[in-house]
């Protein structure tokens, strides 16, 4: 299933944030930032990857449903999407 960018406008917005984050999570770790804090902003960064991943399974579960109301193949299975599902958890 091809990723239209424009319905996933919000998934790429976390994940521009998220790669800023990571930058600064990495700058921490490399002056020698606390353990506490590094793994605090670390955590929102993983927060902010499964959102978006989940985000991108969301919008391919309703581009299917909207396929199958039209009478159309959808371009992926219920169990296609469901191992995507499951890879995020």
């Amino acid at each position: 299933m091809e990723v239209d960018a424009t319905v996933l406008s919000d998934a790429v917005m976390r994940l521009k944030r998220a790669n800023g984050q990571l930058g600064a999570v990495i700058a921490m770790i490399e002056s020698g930032d606390d353990c506490e804090r590094v793994l605090t902003q670390l955590a929102a960064v993983s927060r902010a990857l499964d959102k978006a991943g989940f985000k991108i399974i969301a919008t391919g579960m309703r581009q299917c449903h909207q396929a199958r109301e039209r009478g159309e193949q959808p371009p992926m299975s219920e169990e296609q999407l469901e191992k995507l599902f499951m890879a995020l958890s």
